[in-house]
């Protein structure tokens, strides 16, 4: 095998330990405390043995000083019992809240960092995925933990001890032991790295994607019984299930072939063992209680090297399912808040594009190239033009979503690279075409701009937004829970608890994202009134797909890809002869004739 993939095959075993082990750090005197109640345990099954041979040749003994040994020897080993029982206590004790810390921490560090990835990386995962990663990980770390302070270092430490204590009496046996010990853990960690790991990995890969296809399918129900697609999910995820379970068996088979040559090597360990014993009782230099404390001290050694094979494929999968988890702390975040950024303070609410160059990732030509423009505070801009045009993309850059490449964006004169991300987007407030609620209750969805609102400011944001009256005709009102997505609610409903949410952040700009679409008139009406309120006193950008939306509009900027070719006011740019916004205009009316007279 190579040196570049044995490398391979280690560094996930390095990320992980080092993760453990940086965790584990927090909390010095709790590891302490498990390990060394764990050593305390050892100590007595250590010596075990040993009192076990002095009973044996006790009992063999005659008379009363050979009754007064056997008692004393029996004595021994109800207190090592004793004391092997308490501490192991005292070490589950200790490392159930241990574990639980550390895993209570690693999820919560997961979240938050994977809240604060780009918007990139969550239109590239699947949302299931990324919770199986988690979940599977923080499980994973728990098994690592208890593999590597409960069984690997007790086990360690009695293979160690045990080899001492017979090469004291008899040096070959103690080699012999050592020899054995060595030969099959070596083979056990050979063949967990380097032929049951890179199976496990890949099964845990699929694992993932059954996680992902689950979600991705259950979060469109509505499509897929809209176009009766219930069969067909079944049969895409069943083709996703048959490449786990061929990944997963491949793994499985893996590690019963690799328990089977394990035992192989135990069982010439063992065969090694007892025939040096019986020879050395043969040739006079055992007695039966020296025998006896071989085979109990082997007995002992065989049970740990037994376990130490199961101890050894934990750690490998603990490893391989925590491996996801670590490479999500090691990814960076796409936009991360600049060493030294501050809290933003928006009191007018100018936006500036300074000579901005953009580009996506993986697009060679840029979007932007040395884009200037200024919106004044207060002023109401309407962005209108084709698909791809830049639209989106302005409003997101606006709120930091994308690093630009060359240029700056300011607000008010400060750039908004040195602001925190947070504090920059509370002092804007976005409506988008489709509004995403929370599974929770109303109120707690109108008050997420404004948490510790109070109920009075959180009725008062609904009435603006007209949404107050349809929120108490639902059986529980403020407290009714909206589904997923807020499914429970119709598109007209979601929009207006979208601009109640908007009300109350009372942020200075405002952000909506064509808010009036797809709607029936009645709801348009509502929703269009509530607008026009939430517009009063801030600078305002406004997404139309429809023109009708931005006639009210101080300014229209026509995109084409990425640059404004046409800005003024509705009236003036319908009197340009061959102008872009006249020509878009007139379609969307001949649109409209022509599905008014249909």
């Amino acid at each position: 095998m190579s040196l570049q993939k044995q490398a391979e095959r280690q560094e996930p075993f390095r990320a992980v330990l080092g993760f453990t082990f940086k965790h584990w750090a927090r909390q010095p005197g709790a590891v302490a405390f498990v390990g060394g109640s764990m050593m305390l345990a050892t100590v007595a099954d250590l010596f075990m043995p040993l009192y076990a041979g002095r009973l044996v040749d006790a009992v063999a003994g005659e008379g009363a000083a050979a009754q007064t040994a056997a008692l004393w020897a029996l004595a021994a080993m109800l207190v090592l019992g004793a004391l092997a029982v308490l501490f192991r206590h005292l070490g589950f004790i200790g490392i159930t809240g241990m574990t639980l810390r550390t895993m209570s921490d690693t999820a919560q560090e997961a979240f938050a960092r994977l809240q604060r990835f780009s918007t990139d990386w969550h239109a590239n995962n699947f949302a299931g995925s990324i919770v199986r990663k988690i979940t599977r990980g923080m499980w994973a770390l728990d098994l690592l933990t208890d593999t590597i302070l409960i069984a690997l270092l007790p086990s360690l430490f009695v293979l160690l001890g045990t080899t001492v204590l017979l090469a004291w009496h008899w040096p070959a046996m103690g080699l012999v032991v050592l020899a054995g010990a060595l030969l099959y853990v070596g083979a056990t960690v050979a063949l967990s790295l380097n032929y049951v790991a890179p199976a496990a990995r890949l099964a845990n890969s699929w694992d993932t994607r059954v996680g992902g296809a689950l979600a991705d399918a259950i979060s469109c129900n509505p499509v897929v019984k809209a176009y009766g697609g219930e069969l067909r999910e079944d049969a895409r995820l069943a083709t996703v299930m048959a490449k786990w379970a061929l990944r997963t068996r491949r793994t499985w088979v893996r590690g019963t072939i690799s328990g089977t040559a394990q035992q192989f090597v135990l069982l010439a360990l063992r065969a090694s063992v007892i025939g040096l014993v019986i020879w050395l009782w043969a040739n006079g230099q055992a007695t039966p209680g020296d025998v006896a404390f071989v085979l109990t001290s082997y007995a002992v050694v065989h049970g740990y090297l037994r376990d130490v094979g199961q101890h050894v494929h934990n750690l490998q999968r603990s490893v391989n399912d925590m491996e996801e988890l670590v490479a999500m702390h090691a990814q960076p975040y796409g936009v991360p808040d600049r060493k030294g950024a501050s809290a933003m303070a928006v009191s007018a609410g100018e936006i500036a594009f300074e000579d901005v160059t953009f580009h996506y990732g993986g697009h060679v030509e840029p979007l932007y190239r040395d884009f200037s423009l200024t919106i004044a505070a207060g002023e109401k801009v309407g962005l209108v033009g084709r698909s791809g045009s830049g639209k989106t993309t302005f409003v997101k850059l606006v709120q930091r979503l994308y690093d630009v490449t060359g240029g700056r964006i300011a607000i008010d004169g400060r750039d908004i690279a040195e602001a925190t991300q947070a504090s920059l987007r509370s002092q804007i407030a976005i409506v988008q075409q489709e509004p995403v609620l929370f599974h929770r209750s109303l109120a707690e969805n109108i008050a997420y701009g404004k948490p510790g609102a109070s109920m009075a400011r959180i009725v008062q944001a609904a009435k603006l937004a007209n949404a107050h009256e349809f929120i108490m005709r639902l059986p529980k009102g403020y407290a009714t829970l909206v589904g997923e997505r807020g499914v429970k609610l119709s598109g007209g409903e979601r929009q207006r608890v979208a601009l109640a949410r908007a009300f109350l952040a009372d942020a200075p700009i405002l952000i909506l994202d064509e808010a009036t679409s797809s709607l029936d008139s009645e709801s348009e009406a509502l929703i269009q009134q509530a607008i026009e309120r939430l517009m009063q006193g801030r600078t305002t950008i406004v997404i139309a797909h429809r023109l009708s939306t931005v006639r009210a509009m101080d300014r229209i900027l026509v995109f084409d890809r990425g640059v404004v070719v046409e800005e003024g006011s509705h009236e003036a740019l319908l009197t340009r002869e061959n102008g872009a916004y006249r020509a878009l205009f007139e379609r969307q009316a001949s649109e409209m004739a022509k599905g008014l007279a249909a």
